[in-house]
C-alpha cells in the first residue's frame, strides 16, 4: 500500500488524549497530528522519536495531519490502525496470502453477527464464505524475545467480541480468518499478551479451538508504501 501523498517528517513532542500527538516538523512548525491508534502505544510515544505524519487531504478537516510512522531503535513502526485493512486487501487480491487464495469476490466492512462489521468477506460459489479479520500489531516487549511481536497492548473488549463471533461462523458451517498483520519489520515471532488481557487471551485459546483460522504476517515499512512481507510463527 502506497502512501497516497508524500510524508513530511518530524519529532515527537507528546502523545495525549489517545488520539493526539504534538510534533515538531523538521522546518520548525509545530502541529497537533490525529494519532489514529486506541491501544496504549508500549514503547512507541518517547518524546523526541523521530516520526512521519501525512497531510489531510480534506481542507475542512480539523486536524490537518495524521500520524502514520515512529522510528524506535532504527525501526520503523506503522501506527495507524485504520491501514492494515488496506493493507491486507491488497495483499489478498494479489495472492500473498496463500491461505485464502481461490475466492473471486472480496468486500470491505459487511455487516455480520451482533452489530458487527467483518473486516474483509470473501466469496466464491465454489467454497464456503470466509470471514477475515484484521488486527494492527506493534507491540515488542524488552526483555522478551529479541524478535517476539504481540497482542493486544492494551485491554480490547472489543476484539474479544470479534473472536466470539468468528467462532459463531465457524459454527455456522463458513470459514473464519483472524489476521494478525504486525507493522514493524524486527520480529519473526507473534503471540498473545494475555498478561496485559487475560480475557482476550482466553478468547483466542477457545476461538482457535472452534476451528477459527489464526494467521500472522509482518510488513516491509518505508515513508513511501506498507506491505505485506513474509508470513510469522504464532507461539502460544
Amino acid at each position: 500500500m502506497k502512501f497516497s501523498h508524500p510524508l513530511i517528517k518530524g519529532k515527537l513532542i507528546k502523545r495525549y488524549k489517545r488520539f493526539l500527538a504534538d510534533i515538531e516538523l523538521e522546518n520548525g512548525e509545530v502541529i497537533t497530528a490525529h494519532c489514529a491508534n486506541p491501544g496504549s502505544m508500549m514503547y512507541l510515544k518517547d518524546p523526541g522519536a523521530e516520526v512521519w505524519v501525512s497531510p489531510a487531504q480534506n481542507p475542512n478537516r480539523k486536524l490537518k495531519y495524521t500520524w502514520e510512522i515512529v522510528k524506535i531503535n532504527e525501526v520503523l513502526i506503522g501506527l495507524n490502525t485504520s491501514l492494515p485493512n488496506k493493507i491486507v486487501e491488497e495483499a489478498v487480491q494479489k495472492g500473498l496470502v496463500a491461505e485464502v487464495a481461490g475466492y473471486n469476490s472480496l468486500r470491505r466492512e459487511v455487516k455480520y453477527g451482533k452489530n458487527s462489521r467483518i473486516d474483509i468477506l470473501l466469496q466464491n460459489s465454489d467454497l464456503p464464505d470466509c470471514y477475515l479479520e484484521v488486527k494492527s500489531v506493534t507491540l515488542k516487549r524488552p526483555g522478551k524475545s529479541n524478535k517476539l511481536a504481540e497482542f493486544p497492548d492494551s485491554v480490547t473488549t472489543r476484539g474479544t467480541k470479534h473472536l466470539q463471533q468468528l467462532s459463531d461462523q465457524v459454527a455456522n458451517g463458513n470459514r473464519a480468518v483472524m489476521l494478525y498483520l504486525v507493522q514493524r519489520e524486527d520480529c519473526d515471532q507473534f503471540s498473545i499478551a494475555g498478561d496485559i488481557d487475560s480475557n482476550y487471551g482466553e478468547a483466542f485459546i477457545a476461538a482457535r479451538g472452534s476451528g477459527v483460522e489464526m494467521l500472522c504476517y509482518g510488513c516491509s515499512i518505508s515513508p513511501e508504501a506498507i506491505n505485506i512481507s513474509r508470513k510469522l510463527e504464532i507461539i502460544i
